[in-house]
């Protein structure tokens, strides 16, 4: 018994340590899993500000793909943006020397602006107030590069201003601003109060013309009006007799009158001038048949012996005008290109306006807001800008001579829209 009793105490110490070094080892366990849990929050007390900083690369991701899209919506022919306008753009023109180019706007106001530089960050521009309650539908330029002809639509009908430049006193300090441009002759009431749609202006240099500027206007009716640039003086008017005009135009030397109207046909008619220079009269010369639908546009070509036209058919004709209309001799076609613009369905478009470059190259045309440039060679799309505006393109022109930019010059077609957006783009590389 006496020896038992020894082996008993032994045991209860050796199972109380090995149940102290267990205990132990448990606590152990458990103490150093509460750290590595807390030891996170430890180190990093506050973790918000930590996602801070990439809660600050979100915009500037944002802004970097607003960059990319506004870099995508630049087209790389786009030259600069003439802006400013208070309405709706609705006609402009190249003075004759392009060192100006006006515009006419829905309120009421003709800019002119001076392009020293294509490239220039700002345009100055003379602005000129039309009288109460016109609102201007077309430019032309007139007698020379400081002259502009204005067609104006009231509530009681269309008129017609010409303003050139006040000469300057003979004491007027020569630091002074320069003087405004004043209404030199004016017309109202003209076209039977119809709104005048198109107005052309060009140097009369065929035959015995004198090389005065000779200024077209076509209503919204059926007439076409002539006039003398410099004194405003009616030298002749014709009707196309089809329903309803959509544009004329006069060539470049003022020999021929052309209009589109309401049919496939497109009429010529030749301004005859007499030996001291004065327009004689204007005859009917030829029509232009081929066009299975109405006629859209139409332009001459720099040496005044073609006419192109575009049509609702989806085609564009080249016509040749230099013919013996007198011994009956017909006009020829001597090109036919179909319209390469189409929808989304792969329905083909037709062009709303057509503008031939100075050297008769290159074909600008529009439809809606896209514009194209084609090869008048060949009809090959040469560039195209999808969204040239935000709004409808109203009008468009070449400028009649290359324009500074930087250390060069550039050949420059001018747009103006509904978007009250005038732009200014490159012409594009020739085929």
């Amino acid at each position: 018994m006496d020896t038992i009793l020894p082996i008993i105490a032994f045991s209860v110490i050796v199972g109380a340590l090995i149940a102290f070094l267990a205990f132990g080892a448990y606590f152990g366990k458990r103490k150093s899993e509460i750290q590595s849990i807390t030891r996170p929050e430890t180190l990093n007390p506050n973790p918000k500000p930590a996602s801070k900083p990439s809660a600050a690369k979100k915009p500037h991701h944002k802004s970097h793909a607003a960059d990319k899209d506004a870099n995508k919506k630049h087209h790389h022919l786009d030259l600069n943006t003439l802006k400013g306008h208070g309405d709706a753009v609705t006609g402009l023109c190249f003075s004759t020397d392009a060192r100006s180019l006006a515009t006419a706007c829905g309120d009421g106001i003709i800019r002119v602006f001076k392009l020293d530089d294509a490239s220039s960050k700002s345009f100055k521009f003379l602005r000129i107030n039309l009288p109460a309650g016109g609102h201007p539908t077309a430019l032309a330029i007139a007698d020379d590069a400081s002259s502009v002809v204005v067609a104006s639509r009231t509530l009681s009908g269309s008129s017609l201003y010409m303003y050139g430049e006040e000469k300057p006193k003979a004491d007027a300090d020569q630091k002074s601003k320069l003087p405004l441009p004043e209404i030199k002759w004016e017309h109202h009431k003209v076209h039977d109060k119809k709104e005048i749609i198109t107005l052309v202006g060009t140097k009369a240099t065929y035959g015995s013309a004198d090389g005065s500027t000779i200024i077209l206007s076509c209503s919204e009716g059926t007439d076409i009006i002539l006039w003398q640039g410099k004194s405003g003086k009616t030298l002749g008017n014709v009707d196309t007799n089809q329903l309803k005009n959509t544009m004329a135009s006069v060539s470049p030397n003022g020999r021929f009158i052309a209009a589109a109207a309401f049919t496939a046909d497109v009429k010529v008619w030749e301004i005859v001038y007499s030996k001291d220079g004065s327009v004689k009269e204007i005859v009917k010369a030829m029509q232009l048949k081929g066009h299975k639908s109405a006629v859209t546009w139409l332009c001459f070509t720099p040496n005044s012996e073609q006419i192109i036209t575009a049509s609702k058919d989806g085609s564009i004709r080249i016509w040749n005008i230099n013919v013996r209309y007198h011994l009956d001799e017909d006009p020829k076609t001597l090109k036919v290109f179909p319209i390469p613009l189409k929808d989304a369905k792969g329905t083909s478009l037709h062009y709303d306006r057509l503008s031939l470059s100075p050297d008769g190259k290159i074909l600008a045309a529009t439809h809606g807001t896209t514009l194209q440039w084609l090869c008048a060679e060949t009809g090959q799309v040469l560039d195209t800008a999808e969204k040239a505006h935000d709004g409808e393109i109203t009008d468009m022109k070449w400028a009649p001579t290359t324009i500074p930019m930087e250390n060069k010059r550039v050949v420059v077609l001018a747009t103006s829209s509904t978007d009250k957006k005038v732009k200014m783009w490159a012409a594009p590389d020739k085929a």
